[in-house]
């Protein structure tokens, strides 16, 4: 069965600085400008392409962005002087440059894990061949094992981890540790010694991307997988019980050794510099449409709905990396396979897990359509013999202890009887019907778990009222957090010849990184500029025909100079035409005037430029889709 799938990436599109479709800001992205300048590491950020540089603050108690961020309390009381930090990012040739500035009246650090300040960071590691890529960890803090604390005043951050030390930080770095990754660290006060009240401290890092997988120099620029937590320990040089404190607060995933929760995605290119004017806005890595449709949920998949184009389809494949680089966003770096130990050992797999998942949402539903093309279906009470799926969506109101969005996992399998079984929440929305699952076999296909007649596998179909998920009525911003799991036990005689497999779609799990950052577009996929519709506005819409090549058509409401161009799934800019200068009235212009480009979704842009001043007016953008 052959299947489009359409990916939706949306990433890396110079747009206008105002966003289209409603869609909400990224709050797990943020752009590293490109700066010519030489940034000299010295704790202070007094080089000029620092101040054009793109910001966050990081603050406790505060919500640094869904759907990862947190904060936790380690030890004391309460903060009396809660961390907050601020952040700046820049590029140069292929080096990362993290500016900080943390506000702190008690600067120190331990022998003991959680009592000192300092950033612990994580940074997926490009270079690596596997999937999903691992993350490397970076710690630079004031975490030395002294035989006696305060530690001594003179006392610098160190560097831990991947490109630092090892445990403990005693040995002089190598230059090839400083070389991939160098910091270096100002203090307003004096560390380690609480007799004076501090102001803080700044630091100036940078990161080198080339020994990690990543090249920010290529046109199409690159995105850096990245994470922070801010530690903080206050009054503890020496203890002072009444106003002692510890703590930490992150942006996106709370550790550098472990993937949890989701992640920084830092974007960077050429030619958004520090003089570029405002960024590009970074759009989702895909999007849902609305298809005004109830598929019947019996399992099959033969409701016209599932063979819509706009509904958005993905294939899941054990073993398969050239179908795992064509996901969208990160998902070709955090989809991936993992093979547990049944009956004692990893067997060969014989039947590589093989499926396509279709989903689509209707009012306030989500619609999921899956099948698994299986030789072998089972039931078996063991989780790694399941036959099944497992996703993951976030919950848009209940919070984790941590204070991030909690996830929740759905999921099903195979029966003994050849019926759905939800499990984990799934089950509780079904039985507060807020949730409806069935699956059906296809053809030739029992369940067993002797492996002796081949089967083709089965079919199913979930339904799931999003509101019972945290969503206002109408999805509110629309913004969707998923992950996809396949799951594939197969049995054989002898016995040891049987295994299972995983195999995901951006996240295995719930609480790992990372979901998507999805949209659901309820506007009918329709694009408008986001100067505001009216026949005194530039406008843009696009042939609703699929079956030649798209036909953009715009409205202009004064004489410009106008510029098509198109971007592929990977924010690579695939064609360009100047239209020259074009009056009031309506246009329409065909886009790929080539043969050479492949069949899938892409992205387009008008931009209308005063023909005077030479100044932009706007851009109008929208996305279409290309059939062959």
């Amino acid at each position: 069965m052959k299947r489009k799938m359409i990916a939706m990436l949306m990433a890396m599109v110079c747009m206008s600085s105002a966003l289209a479709y409603g869609q909400a800001a990224r709050e797990d992205a943020i752009w590293a400008r490109t700066t010519t300048d030489v940034i000299t590491l010295d704790g202070v950020l007094d080089e000029a392409a620092w101040a054009a540089a793109e910001t966050k603050i990081i603050e406790f108690g505060v919500d640094a962005g869904i759907p990862g961020s947190g904060w936790k309390m380690e030890a004391g009381w309460p903060p009396v002087d809660p961390t907050y930090a601020t952040l700046k990012f820049l590029v140069r040739e292929n080096q990362l440059y993290l500016g900080a500035v943390v506000n702190d009246q008690s600067i120190g650090g331990s022998l003991e894990f959680n009592r000192f300040d300092g950033f612990l960071m994580g940074l997926k590691d490009h270079a690596d061949l596997g999937h999903p890529k691992p993350v490397s960890e970076y710690l630079y803090s004031w975490w030395y094992p002294e035989t006696t604390d305060p530690q001594p005043t003179t006392r610098m951050p160190s560097f831990l981890g991947r490109w630092g030390n090892a445990w403990p930080p005693t040995d002089p770095r190598t230059p090839e540790q400083i070389a991939a990754w160098d910091a270096v660290t100002v203090v307003d006060g004096l560390q380690n010694d609480d007799a004076t009240v501090d102001t803080g401290y700044t630091v100036e890092m940078r990161f080198d991307l080339g020994v990690m997988g990543y090249d920010v120099t290529q046109p199409a620029g690159d995105v850096i997988e990245w994470n922070i937590s801010v530690y903080d320990t206050d009054w503890f040089w020496p203890l002072d019980p009444l106003n002692f404190c510890s703590n930490r607060v992150w942006w996106q995933g709370p550790w550098g050794n472990n993937v949890w929760y989701d992640e920084v995605r830092i974007f960077a290119r050429p030619d958004v510099t520090t003089a570029s004017g405002p960024v590009p806005v970074i759009a989702p890595e895909l999007v849902i449409n609305e298809i005004d449709a109830v598929p019947v949920i019996d399992g099959m998949l033969d409701d016209a709905v599932w063979s819509d184009a706009e509904v958005y389809s993905f294939d899941i494949r054990w073993d398969d990396d050239a179908l795992r680089e064509t996901y969208p966003g990160v998902g070709s770096f955090r989809a991936g396979q993992y093979q547990p130990i049944v009956n004692g050992s990893t067997a060969y797999v014989l039947d590589p897990a093989d499926a396509t998942v279709s989903m689509f949402v209707n009012g306030d539903m989500l619609y999921m359509g899956f099948e698994s093309r299986d030789l072998v279906v089972q039931y078996d009470a063991d989780f790694s013999r399941w036959d099944g799926f497992l996703v993951t969506i976030d919950d848009r109101e209940v919070r984790h202890s941590d204070n991030n969005l909690l996830s929740r996992r759905l999921a099903f399998q195979v029966g003994a009887d050849g019926t759905a079984v939800p499990q984990n929440y799934l089950a509780s929305m079904v039985v507060e019907s807020t949730a409806e699952i069935a699956l059906s076999l296809m053809a030739g296909t029992t369940v067993d778990t002797l492996g002796v007649e081949p089967d083709t596998g089965f079919t199913a179909e979930l339904a799931v009222d999003l509101t019972a998920l945290g969503y206002p009525s109408g999805l509110g911003d629309g913004v969707f957090f998923p992950g996809v799991t396949l799951l594939d036990g197969d049995s054989f005689t002898p016995f040891t010849d049987s295994y299972g497999t995983r195999t995901w779609w951006f996240r295995e799990y719930d609480g790992n990184c990372c979901p998507a950052w999805a949209h659901f577009d309820t506007d009918g996929g329709v694009p408008v500029d986001d100067g505001g519709a009216g026949p005194d506005h530039a406008t843009t819409t696009q042939s609703r025909n699929a079956t030649s090549r798209p036909l953009i058509m715009y409205a202009l409401p004064e004489r410009s100079l106008v510029t098509v161009e198109v971007y592929d799934l990977r924010g690579r800019l695939v064609e360009r035409r100047s239209l020259g200068a074009q009056g009031r009235g309506e246009f329409q212009i065909p886009l790929f005037e080539g043969d050479d480009h492949a069949a899938g979704l892409y992205l387009y842009q008008l931009r209308l430029v005063d023909p005077e001043s030479g100044a932009e007016r706007t851009a109008l953008r929208g996305k279409t889709i290309y059939l062959k």
